[in-house]
Order: structure tokens, then C-alpha cells, then sequence
């Protein structure tokens, strides 16, 4: 995807000291609760509490790398759907800098908005506000009607996503025609027809049944693969999030807890409640041989070498080498030694952890 005017090495989203806090007053008495705090995050939370006012974003800093399926997730009331909002402006957060292609959003004005929106960000939500009087195919074509493409180009882009979110045939039904799910399916399908540099996704698939669900992450996956979008996906769900993610950031009471891979979430959770999200995920189909091989120090090895890449799973590696105890060595995609493994360390790195 292009990235238009922004500048090489900058992210496609930054975001730094990044507050939403609700109730009257809230960004004065922010800006004086840090002033007081000496910008301590902790002690300013307190006092806006204090005050009877909800810090529902509290100081979040992240970066979002082009191309990259970033993850944010929590529980509910957790702050991540807030913090998606402040990110694509559909909040003014009340504090900090929010930059995209290195623009500050915050920053700008109503009109640059609405143009960043019709060529730039992509938005999707639980709940998609479909035009009840258009049939799902001019409703997935909107975003083009939007940008002005022909009325023959724009139905035919659409045909394609109805196709791929499984609702062909249903092309000329109306939204109250639909099921719960076949309705999220057309927004999700309403989504991916723009030509967008930026998605954002607010658990757009926590409404489908188990199968479709996970076929739409696949298809997914296979678009992002292909267009190397960025995005930012928020789920409640530690499966989908592992399933999708380059990188994930957890959040508890507002507050951005752990940042890392799937893998850093599995194997290094920073807290019993990151712990909890991942107790009863398969680590070994998730963790890779990257996670835990050793690529400085003493990178020798015995004789056996069982074909790891470091791209393979753990479970995967480990039934390559279940009978050998002397580490060996691990490849990149193009055969070049790259690190050493001892097979004891793939198989404690499946140990569950006890508290």
C-alpha cells in the first residue's frame, strides 16, 4: 500500500501520552493532574478518580510499524475499544499525540478528517450501521460511491468481497432480509472494498459462529498478506489475537500492560493477568524456534542436524528432535545457519507454568 508523503523509518502509528478521560472539565484537570504528579502517570490517575472523573485511556505509547496486524486486547472495560476510538478520531483524545503517516491527528481539522477517512482509514465496528434501504451490494459499495468511482467499477469490486465474506447470492437482499451475522459479514465486506492504508477493526467477528469465524480470519490473513494494510484489530479473545497478530499489546483498567508477539505473550507474560489470557493456549502452536534459540555465545553443536528453521513451531520442532540431548543448529529460509537449540530448552518452554 502507498505510504504517501510520510517520511522513510516513520510509523504508519504513533501514539504517545495518549489519555481519554471522561466527565466535565476532563482535559483541564488532566493537564493539572500531570502538572501536580510530575507527569507520574499513577498519581495523576488517582487524582482525576478523586475528582469523580473516568481515566478510561490512561498514558498509552505504541508504535505501529507499516504492514503490520496490530492487536490490542483485554477484558471488558479494559479501555481497548475507547483507545481504538481516540486512535482513529472518532474520540478527541483528551491528552497526548496520536501521529498516522506521521500526520497529528488530534490536530486536525474537521475536513482533513473526512478527507483521511474516505482515502486513508478504513473502519470497522461490532455494529456497522448498514443503510437499511440499500441492498447488501450498494452498501458494500459505498466506499467507492464515496470516492467518486463509477457506479459499473464499484459493484463489481463489491461483487468480489460479498463473494469472499460468503454472501453471493444475497446481493440484492436488504439488511432486515439478514441474520445477525450475514449482516456483520456485509460491513466486514464494507471494510475491505476501499482502498484504505489504515484499518481499523473493533472485534468484527465476535458475532459469528465458531466455523465462520474462523474462516474469516483465514480469508483475512490471505488480504493482509496480500495488501500489507496496517492494521489495528481489537478482540477479546487471546485465539483470535494469537491467530492474527504480529505483535499484541494487552490492556487492564486503561492502562497498555504487555506489548510483544504472540510468542513474548505465551512464553514471558509480565503479570498473573497476562498469565490468565494465555493459561490454556497450545504454547508449542504459537511459539516459535526463534523464541528460544541462542544466536550469540557458544553456537556449537553436536552432529544431528533434524532441519529446524526458525520459523517452525515448537511442537513441530520438538518432534524432530525428541530423541536428541546436544543442541543443533537452526536455519533461516535460505539454509544459512542462524542459531543453536537444545532440545531441553523446546520442551521447558512447553512446561505450564504453576503460580
Amino acid at each position: 500500500m502507498s505510504t504517501g508523503n510520510r517520511p522513510a523509518n516513520t510509523p504508519a502509528i504513533s501514539c504517545q501520552n495518549v489519555w481519554q478521560v471522561f466527565g466535565p472539565g476532563a482535559e483541564t484537570a488532566l493537564t493539572d493532574a500531570l502538572a501536580r504528579s510530575g507527569d507520574d502517570p499513577g498519581a495523576a490517575e488517582q487524582e482525576l478518580r478523586d475528582k469523580g472523573l473516568i481515566p478510561a485511556v490512561q498514558d498509552a505509547n505504541f508504535e505501529v510499524h507499516e504492514g503490520e496486524l496490530f492487536v490490542i486486547m483485554g477484558l471488558s472495560g479494559s479501555g481497548k475499544s475507547t483507545l481504538i476510538r481516540c486512535i482513529s478520531h472518532l474520540l478527541h483524545a483528551t491528552g497526548g499525540e496520536i501521529r498516522i503517516d506521521g500526520e497529528n491527528i488530534v490536530e486536525a481539522s474537521k475536513a482533513r478528517l473526512i478527507e483521511l477517512r474516505r482515502k486513508k482509514l478504513g473502519m470497522v465496528f461490532q455494529h456497522f450501521g448498514l443503510f437499511p434501504h440499500m441492498t447488501v451490494l450498494d452498501n458494500v459499495a459505498y466506499p467507492l460511491r464515496v470516492q467518486g468511482k463509477k457506479k459499473a467499477d464499484r459493484h463489481a469490486k463489491a461483487r468480489e468481497v460479498i463473494e469472499l465474506v460468503g454472501l453471493e447470492g444475497r446481493e440484492h437482499h436488504y439488511p432486515r432480509e439478514l441474520s445477525g451475522g450475514q449482516r456483520q459479514r456485509v460491513g466486514i465486506a464494507r471494510s475491505l472494498v476501499a482502498d484504505c492504508s489504515v484499518w481499523f477493526l473493533d472485534e468484527p467477528f465476535s458475532a459469528l459462529d465458531p466455523l465462520i469465524r474462523r474462516q474469516l480470519q483465514d480469508e483475512f490473513l490471505q488480504i493482509q498478506d496480500k495488501l500489507k494494510t496496517t492494521i489495528v484489530f481489537i478482540t477479546h479473545d487471546i485465539n483470535e489475537a494469537l491467530k492474527l497478530a504480529d505483535r499484541i499489546a494487552i490492556m487492564r483498567d486503561g492502562k497498555i500492560v504487555q506489548i510483544g508477539t504472540p510468542a513474548d505473550i505465551v512464553l514471558n507474560p509480565v503479570d498473573d493477568y497476562v498469565r490468565e489470557f494465555s493459561k490454556d493456549v497450545a504454547k508449542g502452536q504459537h511459539a516459535h524456534v526463534v523464541s528460544v534459540m541462542r544466536t550469540e555465545g557458544d553456537l556449537s553443536h553436536g552432529p544431528d542436524d533434524p532441519g529446524l528453521l526458525q520459523g517452525m513451531t515448537l511442537d513441530a520442532a520438538l518432534a524432530r528432535c525428541m530423541d536428541l540431548y546436544e543442541p543443533v543448529p537452526v536455519r533461516d529460509a535460505g539454509g544459512q545457519v542462524v542459531g543453536v537449540v537444545n532440545p531441553a530448552d523446546l520442551a521447558a518452554a512447553l512446561q505450564v507454568e504453576t503460580p
